[in-house]
């Protein structure tokens, strides 16, 4: 773990499921009324989950942000007023190597996002019914993932077999090197996505889009995808429920998704600084 960051805090960078978010993908009164507090401070908020941006709406509503947002694990940059800032789409050659890996595993669901839609093969399992529950909206059923491979917003192996995740993620991982991004966004989710499609660069290109120096940016997050925008930000906030392996990248860990962590740590190093 680092030091804490001399300068004051200027701009956040938060994940959402598991760290905003409530189990149930609830906002809970107290983060919105920290978020709101953060901006009558004059200091910037926004949201970078895995999601696709059209998923992350109601939450950006609720919070009232008005800067661009971060979906598909920084894949793709939205503006406030819908308009793509910046998309990086997955290369044809990683997203058939992703697939090939992945549709043979009976315990695993393969999703594909393209054009901002979800899109499956199969009539779905059990975690399609949760992932329709999360996003707010159904997949659309599709014969082949083919017509799609030239836009890929990013691929998804879903599975209740955590340890099946880890293993796929390991043999994964070389098979795209220099291609492809790949991590775990949930311990039930292995996410694929472009090289420059991930947290560490959307925080990068936010807070240079709002004239924030790195040192004065702080991000949170729980997940597996949340390391990239740590390494780069002056703060980086773990939750309390993530893995061992993410907490020790951070700056500090804070309480649990359950107990608002996300709104302790920016009440206790962000709002209350000096």
């Amino acid at each position: 773990m680092s030091d804490l960051p001399s300068q004051p805090i200027r701009f956040v960078l938060s994940d959402m499921d598991g760290t905003l978010l409530h189990p149930d993908h609830s906002l809970s009164q107290r983060t919105i009324d920290t978020v709101r507090a953060l901006r009558a401070a004059g200091v910037f908020f926004s949201l970078a989950s895995g999601r696709p941006p059209k998923a992350m709406r109601q939450q950006v509503e609720a919070l009232g942000i008005d800067v661009p947002i971060a979906g598909f694990n920084g894949g793709t940059l939205v503006n406030p007023d819908g308009s793509i800032l910046v998309a990086h789409h997955l290369p044809a050659e990683a997203a058939l190597v992703a697939l090939a890996l992945f549709t043979p595993q009976p315990d695993v669901e393969v999703w594909l996002f393209a054009d901002g839609d979800w899109l499956r093969r199969d009539p779905g399992g059990p975690m399609a019914v949760r992932e329709e529950h999360g996003l707010g909206y159904p997949a659309i059923v599709v014969e082949s993932f083919e017509p799609f491979l030239d836009r890929v917003d990013k691929i998804v192996a879903a599975s209740t077999n955590t340890q099946l995740l880890v293993e796929l993620e390991a043999q994964l991982q070389p098979r795209v090197e220099g291609l492809a991004q790949v991590s775990r966004s949930q311990p039930v989710f292995l996410d694929v996505t472009a090289m420059k499609a991930n947290k560490g660069e959307a925080l990068k290109t936010l807070a240079a889009h709002l004239g924030v120096p790195l040192e004065q940016t702080a991000a949170i997050g729980d997940g597996g995808n949340d390391p990239a925008m740590f390494h780069v930000a002056g703060l980086s906030i773990a939750m309390g429920q993530a893995e061992e392996v993410v907490k020790r990248q951070a700056s500090v860990v804070t309480g649990s998704n359950v107990d608002d962590g996300a709104a302790e740590a920016i009440e206790r190093f962000i709002l209350s600084a000096d």
